[in-house]
């Protein structure tokens, strides 16, 4: 049951069905008062309409005994004087118990003849004549007795002094029990109709949900077969709507080829990188083996580049492993002029001097992985070029640009993008390549790309090959 109750189902549905019935009571509350007030105002007419017709009966000098008074069922009369005496009373009415508002009402009209308002009425100023009826009316509650059966009512109360200057105090009463009767049938109603509602609401609710969150479950149930197959080749089914569900589906979909991506990418990289260890470490154990065997056969010098090689391959691993691991490149400012010149001075001996060409631009990053881009471009230049090698830093807005070119056969157009893969060399760079294993273009891309510049390659004026790197200036 508690399990039951943690699905997505029946939290709507309880959330839903608390919701209605709030609502449902609120409104049915509104109702019955509203209902309530409105049959209090008409029996609040109809009993100030008799009272005043008492007073004016009174007021045009009628006799106590002579007053024309409605039954007591209907509408009880009763006339006070300002002791509080009846003087006359309506037939069948044995008696008429006011709340407690009317009584104190009544004890000060005794001993004020103008009296005091209550319940919203307004206070009288002047004392009535003789032949006069006060203008206000006094409301309340209260009950009677007729016939033996006490009932409640709704009084109202008009002073008036007869034509003999006698003042009196008309009250006359409406039946409650028509109000009593609508509300109780009302909330009968209401008691009855919501429990209906409020399980039709859960219901509809509980099957529209259902209905809703299938999707769901079929994403689900597909990605857990996904996770227990390993297929990542499989896709999630997508609904026929343009609503959430069909954009989560589409969204797991393109996170699913993502993954898959990733994960042939990271096969493939461990296979390139198996096969380039392979050769290296089988020339070095054939020369360490040939040594031990005939030590006058033991190449020193072929087993120091092989070890070389070794050692650079494993740093380019490593390297490519931790920006994989989406390692954050250090914020630190240096002159990027400076460390083009640094690179560049380095480089001697058999290989072809580079110019350079530089203004002062300031860039933010690691200065180690940097150092590391501008060498990978610049190795690349020097073993393909002719007779020259040109670097250039500039600013270009604000954008460092730094561009590496040479005199050499170029790259082909359609391979512009290829040789930024891992383990690409093209078929003149195999034949030239000393020892590279196709991961330098590769580095220098994804570091550029971390320190939120850019790497492309494009043909320079003699037809070699130019490569322009682009970082945020500081």
């Amino acid at each position: 049951m508690r399990r039951r109750m943690r699905s997505v189902r029946a939290r709507a549905t309880l959330a839903a069905t608390l919701v209605v019935a709030v609502a449902l009571v609120a409104a049915g509350a509104a109702v019955l008062l509203a209902l309530r007030s409105s049959l209090i105002d008409q029996a609040d007419t109809e009993a100030d309409s008799v009272a005043r017709n008492a007073a004016s009966a009174l007021s045009n000098g009628f006799a106590y005994n002579d007053l024309d008074l409605p039954d007591g069922d209907e509408n009880p009369v009763e006339v006070l004087d300002r002791k509080g005496r009846p003087v006359a009373v309506g037939e069948d009415v044995e008696g008429m118990s006011l709340s407690a508002s009317a009584s104190d009402r009544l004890n000060s009209v005794a001993n004020d003849d103008a009296g005091d308002t209550d319940e919203g009425v307004a206070d009288e100023e002047d004392p009535l004549g003789a032949g006069d009826i006060a203008d206000e009316t006094w409301y309340g509650e209260g009950t009677a007795t007729v016939e033996g059966e006490k009932d409640d009512y709704r009084f109202a109360g008009v002073d008036v002094v007869t034509k003999g200057g006698v003042p009196l105090t008309v009250y006359a009463g409406a039946p409650l029990s028509t109000e009593h009767d609508a509300v109780g049938t009302a909330l009968t109603a209401m008691l009855i109709g919501l429990p209906l509602l409020l399980v039709t609401v859960g219901g509809m609710t509980y099957l529209v949900t259902r209905r809703a969150l299938r999707p769901v479950e079929g994403i689900r149930a597909e990605m857990a077969a996904i996770t227990a197959s390993e297929d990542l080749s499989r896709r999630v089914p997508e609904p026929a709507t343009h609503d959430e569900i069909a954009r989560l589906a589409r969204t797991t979909n393109e996170t699913l080829a993502a993954l898959e991506t990733s994960v042939e990418r990271q096969r493939a990289f461990v296979a390139d990188a198996s096969h380039e260890l392979r050769s290296p470490i089988a020339s070095l154990r054939t020369q360490l083996e040939v040594g031990a065997a005939h030590p006058e056969l033991l190449d020193v010098e072929g087993a120091v580049e092989d070890t070389v090689r070794l050692q650079r391959l494993a740093a380019d691993l490593l390297l490519l492993a931790r920006l994989d691991a989406g390692e954050r490149p250090a914020d630190a400012r240096f002159d990027l002029a400076e460390l083009v010149g640094e690179e560049t001075a380095q480089r001697s001996g058999d290989r072809i001097a580079a110019s350079v060409t530089a203004e002062p631009v300031e860039v933010a990053g690691s200065r180690r992985q940097l150092a590391r881009v501008l060498g990978n471009l610049l190795d690349n230049a020097q073993r393909h070029t002719r007779s020259s090698v040109a670097v250039t830093v500039r600013r270009a807005g604000k954008q460092a640009v730094v561009e590496v070119g040479d005199d050499g056969a170029g790259v082909p157009a359609a391979e512009r993008e290829r040789i930024f893969e891992r383990f690409v060399r093209l078929d003149e760079a195999r034949t030239r390549d000393e020892g590279g294993a196709g991961l330098g273009l590769a580095i220098a891309r994804d570091v550029a790309v971390r320190h939120g510049g850019s790497l492309t390659v494009r043909e320079t004026p003699t037809g070699g090959a130019l490569f322009e790197l682009r970082l945020p200036a500081v």
